[in-house]
Order: C-alpha cells, then sequence, then structure tokens
C-alpha cells in the first residue's frame, strides 16, 4: 500500500465490518499472539518499536519487524483521531464468530452477556477481563460494535483471544441460552441464563454453573426487564452498604474471577 493510500484506507476500514484497526503496541501484540491474520503495521518513523518488542513482546519482536513500515510522523498522526503515543497501529481481518457456536459450545466455561453497553473502552475492558479469566466467549447488544477501534484499544486486542461478537438480535438467547434449571440444562447445548441483578442472591463463587451466560446491563438501568424475565436465576455481587454499583467492568471481573478461583 503506497504511503499516500493509507489515510482513505484506513478511514475505509473503520466502516469496514470485516476488518480490525489496531491502534497501538498492545492490540498489535494480543492479534499476533492469538493467530489474527494482519495485513498491514505501519510505525510513525520516530517510534522504536523493535526496542518497545523488546521489552513487552519478546516473542514477536522479529513478527514485528518484519511486518512494520515506517511512515511520516505527519501521515502517521492522520491514520487516527488519537494518535497511539506507541506509534504504532494496523489492519486486520476480523475472525468469522457465530453467536450460536459460543452458545452451544461445550466447554466448561461462562458466557458473558452485555446487555447495551454504553462505553466503548468499557465494552473492551470486559472483554479483556473475559480473556484472562479463559471465558467462552463475549456477546453484546446494543448498537456498539465490540470491534471497534476504541473497544480494541480498550480490550488491549483481545478480541482475538475469545470470540467475540454482537448479537443483531437478543431473541436467539431465548432459544438457546435460558436452561430449566436442572442438571441437563448445564451438560447439554442449552445454558442456564444468569441475570446481574442488585435484587438477586449473593454470589456463592462455588456455586456458579460453568455453562452459565452471566448478563450484566448498564451501570445506570441495568438489565432490561425483557432479560429479567428469562433469567433462570438473578445473582448480586456483595458490596458495602452505601455503595450503589460498581464499573460495568468490574463487576464482570468480580463474577468471573469469583467462577474461576471457586472452581
Amino acid at each position: 500500500m503506497q504511503e499516500g493510500s493509507l489515510i482513505p484506507a484506513f478511514g475505509r476500514a473503520r466502516r469496514d465490518p470485516s476488518l480490525a484497526v489496531l491502534e497501538g503496541f498492545h492490540p498489535l501484540k494480543h492479534a499476533l499472539r492469538f493467530g489474527a491474520n494482519v495485513l498491514e503495521v505501519i510505525r510513525s518513523s520516530d517510534a522504536d518499536l523493535d526496542a518497545l518488542a523488546a521489552r513487552l513482546a519478546p516473542d514477536l519482536a522479529e513478527r514485528m519487524h518484519e511486518l512494520a513500515r515506517a511512515v511520516e510522523p505527519s501521515v502517521f498522526a492522520q491514520l487516527a483521531p488519537l494518535t497511539p503515543a506507541t506509534g504504532v497501529m494496523a489492519l486486520a481481518e476480523r475472525p468469522a464468530v457465530d453467536p450460536l457456536e459460543i452458545l452451544t459450545d461445550e466447554r466448561a466455561a461462562p458466557v458473558v452477556l452485555l446487555e447495551d453497553p454504553r462505553d466503548l473502552g468499557n465494552l473492551g475492558a470486559c472483554v479483556r477481563v473475559a480473556a484472562a479469566a479463559d471465558a467462552a466467549g463475549v456477546l453484546s447488544t446494543g448498537s456498539h460494535d465490540p470491534w471497534s477501534p476504541d473497544a480494541l484499544r480498550g480490550g488491549a486486542g483481545l478480541q482475538f483471544a475469545l470470540p467475540v461478537a454482537r448479537l443483531d438480535r437478543p431473541a436467539v438467547l431465548g432459544d438457546l441460552a435460558a436452561g430449566d434449571g436442572s442438571a441437563a440444562a448445564l451438560s447439554g447445548s442449552r445454558r442456564p441464563l444468569l441475570a446481574l441483578d442488585p435484587t438477586g442472591d449473593p454470589l456463592k463463587p462455588s456455586e456458579l454453573p460453568a455453562h452459565a451466560v452471566l448478563a450484566f446491563g448498564t451501570e445506570r438501568y441495568g438489565l432490561s426487564d425483557e432479560l429479567l424475565a428469562r433469567a433462570d436465576a438473578r445473582i448480586s455481587i456483595p458490596m458495602r452498604a452505601g455503595v450503589s454499583s460498581l464499573n460495568l467492568a468490574t463487576s464482570v471481573a468480580a463474577v468471573l474471577f469469583a467462577w474461576r478461583l471457586g472452581k
């Protein structure tokens, strides 16, 4: 790709649902580490990518050196609304993710469902936490794309580490996610749906089913009445009196690591 065509190419990539725009070193690092098809790596000519890679990702230093090409800082600054301080950006193919395959995955790990998350950085942070806890996947509803550049930056590119997808029709959950509360629901393709709700029963790590769909709502409004009505159970995170709520990514982290440490 010629230097003069980089600016429109990165602009088009932001609107292309088959591509991911990786802004900064860490999204690129995780994309490469987890097998992404990276199409283009651009670094500012005044950035020392080799030194950064040697310090933060020595396993990828040679690969990054081979892929990256330098451009003038004035060109690099026009590739993103906020220029990455690490001086590197990339384009990669998004993996094809089928939400139904996430829900029917028989691996003993929960799926995180984010209902209409409002902040892209926080959405990305939820993905980052889910990847660290080795969840089975992350599904979101609403208008925000979990693969947008802002979400990828918030998730440090860990969208490539586990299946992540946006549900166009939340009703799909009514067909596959809602279990019947029995042991059969945990061992088959159906997953019990557990809603995080302040009125729910206090979270008990040892009782969290490994195959659950863990549903989280927005910080202000919580989960919708529709999704709460579908839930097999409602659970709450025990908190000090007077503390009204937790940040969304903090709530996801608390529940996922309660599950992970309670296994």
